[in-house]
């Protein structure tokens, strides 16, 4: 028995100096192109980033135009707009970097969100699916801070002619999101629906889309954003400076929930005996007092559930061109109309990503390039 846990201790003993190992020759390789600085054949202007930091390391400088491959399409951006994970990738929490880069960032392009118009599409148009040049469009690419960016056939749909690039530009990972999670939510027509955190960019988008599915809608938000979601089609709104929605006599079929700031007993309080609450958020964009504990609180959550009747559910959003293209049908027809706050120029990103940080936005974050 000596033998064995003395082996024992060694194996632990070498695996956590391997680790460790591992871990400093990971963090002196990850790095970035921006020290290899090389001329510029067809310059645009784009946002990036060299060093993890505050909003004061973002740059508005001249980068090598991007060149389609074969499968996709080169936009010319005419809008684009800020998401939650933008802030993360800027900033660079320890346990993000474990995928983002240790020591320097390796993504040092921000933005996924894009609206724009078709600028060259690759050598094989049938792949590129068929769009042209000129053709008016949005979906999501990566880097899309930038005068040009290039898009694969899958993420992208035809903008309604009824739709601006400025909204357009706001809709993908907000709108998968929202629309993902009342589909994990198994939302019906009918049932009773809060989106606690109604007034964001997902929560907003969240509001329209239970509605357009015929669920009877409340909203949680801050006094002076009541109006807001009324007008936006909420049947109830509750101010949670007044009162609490997991103190009431409501009974909900689907909480929505973009903030958990409540807890696991309460939240199964107001839900129905086989209701669902889906875990969409941790309120707020960029690092804020509370983040980790509600994040411990989603898993200790969907934990839980799984010995009671009542669900609180996880999910991933997902770039899926069906639902895009639900989402520019639902945009044509008037049931989802893009809620944006502000609206910022390329070159004022940093002002853009301060404010988008304080975690107040009234809908979505928009930047625009001329």
């Amino acid at each position: 028995m000596k033998r064995i846990l003395k082996w024992i201790g060694a194996t632990i003993l070498l695996a956590l100096i391997l680790s460790i190992f591992a871990g400093f020759i990971a963090y002196w390789r990850s790095t970035n192109d921006c020290d290899r600085k090389t001329a510029l054949v067809n310059p645009m202007k784009a946002i990036h980033f060299c060093e993890y930091g505050s909003p004061d390391v973002l740059k508005f400088e001249d980068v090598e135009k991007p060149v389609p491959n074969d499968d996709q399409v080169l936009i010319r951006v005419r809008a684009a707009s800020l998401n939650f994970i933008d802030p993360g990738l800027m900033r660079g929490p320890w346990p993000l970097r474990l995928m983002t880069g240790l020591r320097k960032p390796e993504r040092t392009r921000p933005g996924t969100d894009v609206a724009g118009q078709v600028d060259a599409v690759g050598k094989n148009p049938a792949a590129a699916g068929h769009f042209k040049a000129g053709d008016e469009v949005f979906g999501v690419a990566r880097s899309t801070l930038a005068e040009y960016v290039c898009a694969r056939e899958r993420a992208l749909v035809i903008k309604p002619a009824n739709v601006t690039f400025e909204q357009a530009g706001s809709v993908a990972w907000a709108g998968f999101t929202a629309l993902q999670g009342l589909r994990k939510g198994n939302i019906q027509p009918g049932q009773k629906v809060l989106i606690n955190g109604a007034t964001g960019g997902v929560g907003t988008f969240a509001v329209q889309i239970a509605k357009s599915f015929g669920a009877e809608v409340t909203g949680v938000c801050i006094t002076g954003k009541v109006d807001l979601v009324r007008s936006i089609g909420a049947d109830h709104v509750i101010d949670y400076t007044k009162e609490d929605f997991t103190k009431g006599d409501q009974r909900y079929d689907v909480i929505f929930d973009n903030v958990n700031n409540h807890s696991f007993s309460d939240r199964r309080r107001v839900l129905t005996p086989n209701g669902v609450c889906v875990l969409a958020g941790i309120g707020g964009a960029g690092l804020h007092p509370g983040m980790l504990g509600r994040v411990v609180g989603i898993l200790k959550a969907n934990l839980l559930s799984r010995f009671v009747r009542q669900k609180f559910v996880r999910y991933g959003t997902e770039t899926n061109k069906e639902d895009l293209k639900l989402l520019s049908d639902l945009m044509q027809t008037g049931k989802v109309k893009p809620v944006i706050d502000r609206s910022y120029k390329l070159s004022e990103t940093a002002e853009a990503m301060r404010y988008f940080e304080q975690g107040h936005a009234r809908g979505k974050v928009v930047l625009t390039v001329d």
